[in-house]
């Protein structure tokens, strides 16, 4: 009876050890595609004129991010180099805000909220 209960916790901890690792699970050699400035931009623009009307906000971001004749980048900042889940993320994170904090966000003086900063610029080491 000894053998037979060893037996079966082999093969249940077999059964563990061939299940994939945690963080794994759709992994597969697979590359994380590179964010398209371009798009990601009008889509925040996007975001954030329907987020000003629904705030009843009239700032000069907002004001530029309901003109149609606002340019869009199309690069990031040299050595900045986002995935598309970094801009999945941002644009999730400005619709969920609340009208007061999308109203920083909109301010003259705007706090980039912390899912949009990919790039953070490096600080400036002093010299000796």
């Amino acid at each position: 009876m000894t053998s037979r209960t060893n037996v079966g916790f082999v093969m249940v901890l077999a059964l563990f050890a061939l299940a994939p690792t945690v963080g794994d699970i759709g992994g597969c050699g697979g590359t994380d595609e590179v964010l398209d400035a371009r798009k990601f931009f009008q889509a925040r623009l996007e975001l954030e004129c329907e987020r000003c009307g629904e705030c009843e906000l009239n700032t000069p971001a907002c004001r530029r991010a309901c003109n149609k004749s606002t340019i869009v980048p199309g690069t990031f900042p040299a050595g900045c180099r986002p995935v598309v889940h970094d801009g999945e993320v941002c644009l999730r994170a400005i619709e969920a805000l609340s009208c007061g904090g999308f109203a920083d966000v909109v301010d003259p003086a705007p706090i980039v909220p912390t899912e949009c900063d990919f790039c953070p610029e490096r600080a400036v080491e002093a010299g000796p």
